[in-house]
């Protein structure tokens, strides 16, 4: 009999056929195998023909106990997208007759509290922050174009990995972006970001490259693609080095870019569109982010703001 954990590899290659991207299967399994060790440990558990609802209740109830080395809870975020990659596993093998579709759904999503976005910065601390990078060096001079890209488009830090030397237009300023589930999609391409592109690929580029073959646009020391941990790594000490009081990541610069945006009156289907989101809902919670336009225009006309008794 085959156990959960060559059921998983065969999930993967399903995955994989279905068309879905390297991350998200990454993803996927990294988190379908937490589960089955849980399942090992707690339960003696290897094979589907063992799987009980108790035991699902079980984990659920795990991940809600669960606290961080900093005595924390999971983020419902965090557990719904674990609960999500155990559920289209256990949706797996209800289609190839290894488990009851019940059991899938004693898995259940926990309530995501409607926050604002956290984590953006002012164009002011963007500005400071790209002050402090020494573009004389090849790699200072490739972060500072990155993060021009990032600021400019509101890409996401994987579809800024993930570009390739041929995908910049200069001539019509776009470029070809491949988000989730290999989606591509064109955006539009600010002229100073543009700019940094342009002298990157030229004249800079050419420092960090081993293999003439190699096709990523952004390239680490060794000549290979640059990975996601790496840019956040050196993004973090920019940010310390720019003493923001502001918790920077990769994804702050597509918050703050989407942020720009709508408080500069653009239209959200057209940030949707740049963003590569499937619905308005995702965006739609940015323009709450213009409070402080609201503070302004309220000072400002108010009557018992202007003074009036």
């Amino acid at each position: 009999m085959k156990t959960l954990s060559d059921l998983l590899e065969a999930y993967a290659d399903h995955l994989r056929a279905v068309g879905m991207s390297a991350n998200t299967v990454r993803g996927s399994v990294y988190n379908v195998r937490s589960f089955l060790r849980w399942l090992s440990v707690h339960h003696q558990t290897h094979t589907a023909d063992r799987l009980r609802r108790s035991m699902c209740d079980d984990w659920q109830k795990h991940l809600a106990a669960w606290r961080t080395t900093k005595g924390r809870p999971l983020k419902p975020r965090s557990i719904n997208k674990q609960v999500e990659c155990v559920r289209g596993f256990l949706k797996y093998l209800v289609r190839r007759g290894y488990v009851q579709a019940a059991l899938v759904e004693s898995l259940q999503y926990v309530k995501e509290p409607k926050t604002l976005p956290t984590s953006v910065l002012t164009h002011a601390q963007v500005k400071k922050l790209l002050g402090v990078i020494d573009t004389g060096s090849p790699a200072g001079y490739r972060d500072r174009t990155m993060l021009e890209v990032l600021y400019s488009t509101g890409i996401r830090v994987g579809e800024l990995m993930g570009l390739n030397v041929e995908d910049v237009d200069y001539h019509n300023r776009t470029m070809i972006v491949t988000g989730k589930g290999d989606k591509q999609r064109v955006v539009p391409v600010g002229k100073t970001a543009l700019r940094y592109l342009e002298s990157y690929t030229k004249a800079v580029r050419s420092f960090l490259l081993r293999d003439r073959g190699e096709k990523a646009l952004f390239l680490d020391h060794n000549g290979h693609r640059l990975k996601h941990y790496i840019v956040a790594r050196r993004l973090a000490r920019y940010a310390d080095r720019a003493r923001l009081d502001v918790h920077v990541t990769p994804h702050t610069f597509r918050r703050s870019c989407t942020t720009e945006l709508i408080r500069s009156g653009a239209n959200l289907y057209h940030v949707k569109e740049l963003l590569g989101h499937e619905s308005l809902d995702t965006v739609r919670h940015y323009a709450k982010l213009t409070i402080a336009d609201l503070k302004q225009t309220h000072a400002k006309c108010h009557p018992r703001e202007r003074g009036s008794p």
